[in-house]
Parts: structure tokens; C-alpha cells; sequence
């Protein structure tokens, strides 16, 4: 990924009516990166897709692509490739024709129309497919030909529409990784939707948070999940627990009454937060009498999940009753950690993260 701005979003919003979808939104993409927007259903991802293809212009706001303003230009006058949930494959075409139709309606010349779509079928594995029709194919080799066929024309900018979540949780899992080898080995600039996190986790270079039409946070996955912006963020972004508090001085917030050791920053005494810390990052304590941040909780129930288990954990201190940590097989075997047992835990303070209450 180089720092050269390939797309440039400046101030755009886009209303429907009275309702407003995009609030004057502003981001750069930068050239050969893999971006995702992520949100809940309802965020406005979608409609700034749509944007940047021109399928639904922006009401105000600039949209530029490698240096050009392309914000009122029909979509035929773009320079991407597009590829929705749906796969929208034309189920009287072959795989051949309809990877060849972009090239087709371009005018190429038949010999490099068939040279391009062998060479697109090769690297999207599926060689010996060209003369089968889409219904002849499984969801996930259908997905493959929808590809080709954006990439076909070799655009500048691929757009992908919540491309795998018609597909099963073993293929979806093995094309997300495929897509994005392919996005790194040709370095085609790509925008992908999704509400799945594990997706924008696994296959972006950058993930742009959304909710209710603005961006929350952008940043690489990594740094999202481990510094949240918000509490919002924190939420959307994997497991975690919360606890509402107030500041009761400089690095401690008291949560019913029981003090956290943890970082303030500028948030001044007296002010309500919310405290939060993920599940993999609650300790057990080896009996120690007193340490930071420790507290005693009762096993409410254990959930196995392969490699961790999902401890839940009651007391006084938690509002909602419990809070959950996630614990390792080996843990779990070595302490034997059962049901309604006693259990000693700590919440490490510089793991701790506090949000204003309003976030």
C-alpha cells in the first residue's frame, strides 16, 4: 500500500426525503489498499458504496478517483468493477460469456477477449468451468466467475457488495482468504461491505467503523479492536464487557462502589463512564489477598468453544449481573473451573479502557 490518495470522499451526504443516510462524510483510500465499511444494517455503508459507483448520487459532496472529480458522472463513465450479494450472473450466458461480457460490450477483439478470460478463469480457479452455465455451480464458484468478471476489465477500483454472506461459513471462510490474496497479487484499490467483523478483521487494511450515516472510526483492524474510539466501537468490534461508573479521581473509577485502577485521560471527577474490558482480557488470580483491580465473582456458567471456553461470572459489582472472560482449555483443565465455584479475578489496568457514558 502506497500513501497516494486514490479516492478522495470530501463532505458528502445523501438524503432520502427527509431522512438523511450519509452525513457529510469525508475519507481517503489510498492506491492498492483493501478498505471495508463496516456497521450494523441501517449505517449508510451501502449508500456510500453506491456513491462512489454512481448508482445513487450523493445529494452534496465531491467524490474524485485518481485525481479526477467524478462525483455527477454516470456510472458507465466510472472506472470499477462491482460485485454484489447476489452475484447477479447471467444465468443464460456461460461462465465464458459472462466473464467476457464488460470486454464484449468494449469491443475487444475476440482473440484477446478469450486470451483475458482464460487468464481470469485461471486465477480465480476455475480452469475448466468456462463452458458450464451459472446454475451448474455451487455459490462459492459462482462467486469466483462474478469476480473475473469485474476484474475483467482491468478497472482501477473494485467494489465488493457484502460479496459472501449468501455462502456458507466453511466456503465464505475460504474465499475471503482467496479474494484477498488476489486483491494483494494484482493491487486493484478495493472497497468492501460487510456487517460481518470477522470479515473486515481478517481481510481489510483499513476498516471504516459506520452508524447512523457518519464514520465512527477508521483505522487497521488491529488498532480498532485494541484501541476503540468508543464505546459503540468496542461493541461492534468483537466481544466486550461493560461496566457503568463514575471518575472518582485521577486514574480510578468507582463501579457500586468499588474502585478500577485505569486510565482517565481528561475525563474530570464526577463524570459518569462506561468501563470495558474484553473477555480474553480478564486474568485469574492465584489467591492472591489483595491486587489491582481485583475481584471475587461466582462461575455462572461455562460455554465450550474449541480452543477457549466463555467463563460467565456474577457479582455484586456488576450492574447486569455478570460479566464473561475467556479462558484457555489448558486453564480450564489446570484450575478446574465448574459451575457456581468461587473464582478470584483481575482486571489489568492498563488493559481497562473507559469511555464517556454518552458514547
Amino acid at each position: 500500500m502506497t500513501s497516494n490518495s486514490y479516492l478522495r470522499i470530501s463532505n458528502l451526504s445523501k438524503k432520502f426525503g427527509e431522512f438523511e443516510a450519509l452525513k457529510n462524510i469525508s475519507l481517503d483510500v489510498y492506491e492498492s489498499e483493501f478498505v471495508c465499511f463496516l456497521g450494523p444494517s441501517g449505517c449508510g455503508k451501502t449508500t456510500l458504496l453506491r456513491a462512489i459507483a454512481g448508482l445513487d448520487i450523493q445529494t452534496t459532496g465531491r467524490i474524485e478517483q485518481a485525481g479526477k472529480d467524478i462525483s455527477a458522472l454516470p456510472p458507465s463513465e466510472r472506472d470499477f468493477g462491482i460485485v454484489f450479494q447476489s452475484y447477479a450472473l447471467f444465468p443464460n450466458l456461460t461462465v465464458e460469456r459472462n466473464v467476457a461480457f464488460g470486454l464484449e460490450n468494449r469491443g475487444m477483439a475476440r482473440a484477446k477477449i478469450r486470451e483475458r478470460v482464460t487468464e481470469l478463469l485461471d486465477v480465480v480457479g476455475l480452469p475448466d468451468q468456462g463452458r458450464k452455465y451459472p446454475a451448474q455451480l455451487s455459490g462459492g464458484q459462482q462467486q469466483r466467475v462474478a469476480l473475473a468478471r469485474a476484474l475483467a476489465t482491468s478497472p482501477g477500483l473494485l467494489l465488493l457488495d457484502e460479496p459472501l454472506s449468501a455462502l456458507d461459513a466453511r466456503v465464505r471462510a475460504r474465499l475471503r482468504l482467496e479474494i484477498k490474496q488476489l486483491q494483494q497479487k494484482l493491487k486493484v484499490t478495493t472497497i468492501m461491505v460487510t456487517h460481518d467483523q470477522e470479515e473486515a478483521l481478517t481481510m481489510a487494511d483499513r476498516i471504516v467503523v459506520m452508524d447512523h450515516g457518519v464514520i465512527r472510526q477508521v483505522g487497521a483492524p488491529r488498532d480498532i479492536y485494541a484501541a476503540p474510539s468508543s464505546a459503540f466501537v468496542a461493541d461492534f468490534i468483537g466481544t466486550m464487557n461493560f461496566l457503568a461508573g463514575r471518575v472518582a479521581g485521577d486514574g480510578v473509577v468507582e463501579v457500586r462502589g468499588t474502585p478500577f485502577r485505569c486510565d482517565t485521560a481528561d475525563i474530570p471527577p464526577g463524570e459518569e463512564v462506561t468501563l470495558s474490558i474484553r473477555p480474553e482480557d480478564v486474568i485469574l488470580c492465584n489467591g492472591d489477598a489483595d491486587v489491582v483491580n481485583g475481584l471475587d465473582t461466582v462461575v455462572r456458567y461455562v460455554e465450550f468453544l474449541g480452543p477457549f471456553c466463555r467463563v460467565g461470572l456474577a457479582s455484586d459489582v456488576f450492574e447486569d449481573g455478570e460479566v464473561c472472560a475467556d479462558l484457555s482449555s489448558n486453564m480450564m483443565r489446570e484450575r478446574t473451573i465448574e459451575q457456581d465455584a468461587p473464582l478470584k479475578v483481575r482486571f489489568p489496568e492498563n488493559l481497562v479502557r473507559v469511555f464517556p457514558a454518552r458514547s
